[in-house]
């Protein structure tokens, strides 16, 4: 593989942003990534870093090309992060119809691939629209709190499959 300077390097590419959450009684879409060209993403996670309000439900990642409708990158029916605690871990560990999957920290805990699976972190390739349209990665989640509470890193693994393929911060 080679860089945009066409540097051979080996590996993958990363990226991070930290997110504190400000949802008000509503269903809220957080812009985390915004992609260029062509990416493979090896993997997507967050980590708690402060503890969530005790209503953030309904959270899935899911791709925003400002159309009208948005492509899911985990199942939009979500999953319940209420009072998920520092040092939880969420992922995206199978196909787009499965919900994310969350470990907290409150113990020690284990994550292993099923016999069906090959890895923890599930790869996907996402495009940005055609036309240098604005293709972003989102964080949704969905909130009776008024406001709610809480923060999370997010970060994500990639490789470019196009010269000017890469992502970063929104």
């Amino acid at each position: 593989m080679r860089d945009d300077n066409r540097m051979i390097f080996s590996g993958y590419f990363s990226e991070d942003k930290d997110v504190t959450f400000v949802g008000d009684g509503a269903t809220v879409a957080v812009p985390i990534f915004t992609v260029t060209g062509a990416v493979r993403v090896l993997g997507i996670w967050g980590f708690v870093t402060t503890v969530f309000g005790a209503s953030h439900t309904a959270a899935h990642w899911r791709i925003n090309d400002q159309a009208a409708t948005d492509q899911v990158i985990t199942a939009a029916a979500g999953t319940d992060l209420s009072d998920i605690s520092p040092g939880g871990l969420i992922l995206k560990d199978g196909l787009k119809a499965a919900a994310l999957t969350y470990k907290t920290a409150d113990a020690g805990s284990l994550l292993e691939p099923t016999t069906l699976q090959t890895r923890i972190l599930s790869p996907f390739t996402i495009i940005q629209k055609t036309g240098g349209i604005q293709t972003d990665i989102e964080y949704v989640y969905t909130t009776a709190d008024s406001p709610t509470s809480g923060a999370m890193r997010f970060s994500v693994g990639f490789v470019p499959l196009s010269s000017g393929g890469d992502i970063a911060a929104s």
